[in-house]
């Protein structure tokens, strides 16, 4: 199953009930989506590139001057454009920190030289309500806080507590699955009054909750600077249409969260990496997904319905 050779992948898993397979390269993952897909065959791209904060990766190198690190933004565009199909999404999650609040929008600016910017949506890791701004039907009895971030010593930052993704396509005219990711109207009566309750689900809109799991030891339960939850990729699926993914890939897969993404949506999936370390947790994760039988996803299931968030999170950008 395993194997490190430039031909063979260095993990693949048969995905329950398909055809399709879940296969992990150790390879530089721009050239893995140029020698491993055909031109224009994945439907889908989500990814998290490096930020060039200086995290403490094993393998790479996350310190480059600005200019050169933007390059590689615009080689990491130019290798999602050869291998994205016609009407594909391409879902870039980037963040930024407080003292370099320009560095995602840079990237995203970077990327936009190839691709349209169709919708900005954001990742939010933790997030405060107050009990009397949350009204009667929210049912709580007190002000909550709720999700993990890393706090910063500062007097002249707040907290990051959300990143971005960024949804690119080529044209800016993709039609998504807005109810994949529906929720239920609070107030009945709304369910009547919209032509889009019909299914008595509302749009999410663009901010996602995904708090970080609680974790109790760093190096055994993320053994990864930066990482998001499976939930992520796993939305960003849903979002584009489900059934309309044939393939998609993960460029920079680290310890495997889009991979066990695939494994809940049952689509075949490709994941590069040049970390030997990151790729064997990878694969165990995704090993251990499908003994949990963690696929047979359900096109009907809505988020509400769904496992809650859980395994790896990426850790906030430092100040």
């Amino acid at each position: 199953m395993t194997g490190v050779s430039r031909g063979a992948p260095y993990a693949r898993f048969r995905l329950p009930g398909t055809r399709g397979s879940i296969e992990l390269y150790r390879e530089d993952g721009l050239v893995g989506l140029g020698r491993r897909a055909k031109p224009r065959s994945l439907d889908v791209i989500v990814t998290s590139p490096p930020y060039n904060l200086g995290q403490p990766y094993t393998t790479y190198r996350d310190r480059r001057p600005r200019n050169e690190y933007l390059r590689w933004i615009g080689d990491l565009a130019a290798a999602v454009d050869r291998a994205l199909s016609g009407r594909g999404s391409f879902f870039l999650n980037v963040g930024s920190p407080p003292r370099d609040p320009w560095l995602a929008w840079d990237v995203a600016r970077e990327v936009g030289k190839t691709f349209v910017l169709q919708n900005v949506l954001h990742w939010v890791k933790s997030i405060a309500i107050e009990r009397r701004f949350a009204g009667r039907a929210a049912g709580l009895g007190r002000d909550v806080a709720l999700g993990h971030y890393r706090p910063i010593a500062s007097s002249r930052y707040v907290h990051g507590a959300h990143e971005y993704i960024f949804h690119f396509t080529r044209r800016g005219d993709v039609s998504i699955d807005r109810l994949a990711l529906g929720v239920a109207y609070q107030d009945p009566s709304n369910v009547h009054r919209w032509r889009s309750g019909r299914d008595r689900l509302r749009c999410r809109g663009n901010t996602w909750f995904l708090p970080y799991a609680t974790i109790q030891r760093r190096s055994r339960d993320r053994p990864h600077p930066a990482s998001f939850p499976p939930e992520l990729a796993e939305w960003c699926i849903r979002l584009h249409g489900r059934l309309r993914v044939r393939r998609w890939a993960d460029p920079f897969v680290g310890i495997g969260s889009s991979a066990v993404a695939a494994v809940r949506t049952g689509r075949p999936f490709l994941g590069f990496d040049i970390d030997a370390a990151y790729l064997a947790v990878a694969r165990d994760r995704v090993r251990a997904a499908l003994e949990r039988g963690e696929g047979g996803f359900s096109s009907s299931s809505g988020p509400g319905r769904s496992r809650p968030a859980a395994g790896s999170t990426r850790a906030s950008a430092p100040s």
